[in-house]
C-alpha cells in the first residue's frame, strides 16, 4: 500500500507545529539520492563545508530519530549535541557508507543518555503539555500516539510524518533496507489509525 493512501487518515500537514528544524536546514525538496560517501571522507579530513552538507542532509532524520524519544523542548538542543558528537568521532569511522545508521546511533545513544540523566519516565513524553493552538495540539496527540506504539515502527512514523521525509529516505538515512523501512512504515501506519480511530469513538 501506497504512503499517499496509508497517510489519508492523519493530516501530515499539522506537523508542522511540532517540528523545529530551521527552514533552512529543512528544504522542502530533497536531492536525489546519491552516495555521500565523498562528502563523508572529506568531512573526516576536516572538510568544514562538506560537515555542512551532510548536517543539511541529515538533519531532518537526527531530529525526527530524537523526537520519538525525548521531550520537545530538549530536541533542538540534542540535535546540535549529536553533530558535535559526530564531527568529533568521524575520524574514528571506518566504513563511510556507515555513516547513516552510525549517525542514527549516536542519536538514539545521546536520546537514552539524556534519559537516563534526566530520570525522565516514558509516560512523561507521551503525556506532554497540550499546545493552545488547535493544529498543533491535535498534532502533539498524534505524536503522543506514535510514541505509543512500538519502538520498531514510532522512529518510521516521525520521520515520515512529522519530517516529511519518503519511504527510500528514511531507509538511505538510517540504515534501513527499503523493504524494512517499507515494511515498518505500513505497520505502523496500520497501528497508528486504530489508536486514532479507538480514541476517537465516544
Amino acid at each position: 500500500m501506497g504512503d499517499a493512501l496509508e497517510l489519508s487518515s492523519v493530516d501530515a500537514r499539522s506537523f508542522g507545529t511540532v517540528g523545529r528544524v530551521s527552514v533552512a536546514s529543512r528544504p522542502v525538496l530533497e536531492e536525489a539520492p546519491r552516495s555521500d560517501a565523498p562528502l563523508v571522507e572529506a568531512a573526516r579530513t576536516g572538510d568544514r563545508q562538506a560537515f555542512a552538507d551532510l548536517y543539511r542532509r541529515y538533519v531532518r532524520m537526527v531530529h525526527g530519530v530524537l523526537l520519538v524519544r525525548v521531550p520537545r523542548a530538549d530536541v533542538d538542543a540534542l540535535v546540535q549535541d549529536v553533530f558535535l558528537s559526530a564531527m568529533d568521532r568521524l575520524p574514528a569511522l571506518r566504513e563511510a557508507a556507515a555513516f547513516p545508521g552510525w549517525l542514527a546511533s549516536i542519536a538514539r545513544n545521546r536520546a537514552i543518555d539524556f534519559l537516563r540523566r534526566k530520570r525522565i519516565p516514558t509516560e512523561e513524553l507521551i503525556q506532554e503539555p497540550a499546545a493552545h493552538d488547535g493544529d498543533a495540539s491535535a498534532a502533539l496527540a498524534v505524536l503522543s500516539e506514535i510514541r505509543a506504539l512500538p519502538e520498531a515502527y514510532r522512529e518510521t512514523l516521525v520521520l515520515r510524518l512529522v519530517e516529511g521525509l519518503t519511504g527510500p529516505e528514511i531507509a538511505e538515512r538510517t540504515g534501513l533496507t527499503h523493504a524494512s523501512g517499507r515494511v515498518n512504515l505500513h505497520r505502523g501506519m496500520k497501528q497508528l489509525r486504530a489508536r486514532l480511530e479507538r480514541n476517537a469513538t465516544p
